[in-house]
């Protein structure tokens, strides 16, 4: 009898075990992540999400903007499980914060100066760039256009895609401030240069479409702002897509980003929103 109930107990113990580790295995695509900060990898966070929780409909993943800066922060802080950027943490953290969060580089995204339709300049110089910015150049005429006042709209100091087009594209050259305005979503700056003439602004690829008639991307000392070019290193103005976590990535924020690395992921939904996985680089920064 004492054998009869070892033998069913052995059977019940590895039952249990069993399921378990099933249970373990599925909860890591269960339940609710939250992820914010950079607007240049919303398209991508979010469509993905969506994806996602098409394929695993007990997960909930809620993303949103507010810049690279406050996703860092907010993910350090606990507030979310997932912090996007297009910079590295060491640019907007303390070094001790920095290092207490886990990098995970999901594709790199180009950045464009773009300009509304109106303006009659298809290429600048990187100089005549940095002269708009940094408000020495204030009329279209100067650099080729017709005469028409120059409106710059910029990005707030939190922002990663505003760090990597100082940082690339007006090689660090501090921009003039009063002279600009400022706006805080991706969406929102490119509606406002659609909306406004004689503006520039800048804006990651992701929010670039073949309507010229509504913006228009800018040549960079005549290097047009393409995939293609990033890829093979002529166009400089790129940046790495981040998605930090608190520690190393576990439960569903570890399998969210594990999907975004997926072949799945990486070569239809990367290259379809304009951004570019890190595979096909061939330059760095």
């Amino acid at each position: 009898m004492k054998k009869v109930l070892s033998i069913k107990s052995l059977a019940l113990t590895a039952v249990l075990a069993l399921s378990l580790s099933f249970s373990a295995c599925s909860s890591t695509n269960n339940g609710a992540i939250s992820l914010s900060g950079s607007s240049a990898l919303l398209p991508l966070a979010d469509n993905a999400a969506k994806d996602y929780m098409g394929k695993n409909t007990d997960s909930k993943i809620s993303v949103q903007a507010g810049g690279s800066g406050q996703g860092l922060t907010q993910v350090y802080q606990g507030a979310v499980n997932i912090g996007n950027s297009d910079v590295y943490a060491e640019e907007k953290l303390k070094p001790e914060e920095a290092k207490e969060l886990t990098d995970h580089i999901v594709c790199v995204v180009g950045i464009a100066a773009v300009v509304n339709p109106k303006v009659k300049v298809d290429t600048l110089t990187s100089q005549q760039l940095i002269d708009i910015f940094t408000g020495k150049i204030t009329n279209w005429k100067d650099v080729g256009g017709d005469d028409m006042k120059i409106v710059i709209i910029n990005r707030p100091s939190n922002s990663g895609t505003r760090a990597t087009f100082k940082k690339y594209a007006l090689k660090g050259a501090d921009e003039a401030e009063g002279l600009a305005l400022k706006e805080d979503q991706s969406g929102t700056v490119k509606q406002t240069v659609t909306q406004t003439e004689g503006s520039i602004a800048y804006l990651a690829f992701s929010y670039l479409d073949d309507n010229s008639d509504k913006i228009k991307p800018l040549a960079l000392d005549g290097v047009k702002p393409t995939v293609e070019n990033v890829e093979n290193g002529t166009y400089l103005v790129w940046a790495y897509e981040h998605m930090y976590t608190k520690g190393e990535a576990t439960g569903l924020s570890k399998a969210f980003i594990d999907y975004i690395l997926s072949d799945d992921v990486q070569k239809n939904l990367v290259p379809k929103l304009k951004f570019i996985p890190i595979s096909d680089m061939k330059a760095k920064h």
